[in-house]
């Protein structure tokens, strides 16, 4: 089965940092083009930070020079690293995949269940 699975989503204050993760099963997973996308309540998916099989990544303007996005392809993992975090990136974060490179638009084929993100200020 094709499964992206978030973990480490949680609360920080503002200024803090978390990181998350994104186990991924699927075959010949090294070769995807990864992202994480945000969403809070009303709002609609933006795109955070992508990444493609080279590990070249993107990165959305608002999160320029505080996320990290990595990918661990020994492990079948993907990452975010996120610091200097705001009380606007309160969301549901979402690991996501695909074989085509959407970078950062939301249509990429395979979503996790997402994980939240609380940021109090």
């Amino acid at each position: 089965a094709q499964v992206l699975v978030e973990l480490g989503g949680g609360s920080v204050q503002a200024g803090g940092s978390l990181s998350l993760s994104c186990a991924v099963s699927f075959y010949k997973s090294s070769r995807l083009y990864m992202a994480w996308f945000c969403q809070a309540p009303g709002q609609e998916r933006e795109g955070v930070a992508a990444i493609d099989s080279t590990g070249f990544p993107t990165y959305g303007d608002s999160v320029k020079g505080r996320f990290t996005i990595l990918r661990d392809n020994t492990k079948n993992t993907l990452y975010l690293q996120m610091t200097s975090l705001k009380p606007e990136g309160t969301a549901a974060y979402y690991c996501t995949a695909d074989s085509r490179d959407w970078l950062l638009l939301p249509r990429y084929n395979y979503w996790g269940q997402g994980t939240q993100v609380t940021v109090s200020s």
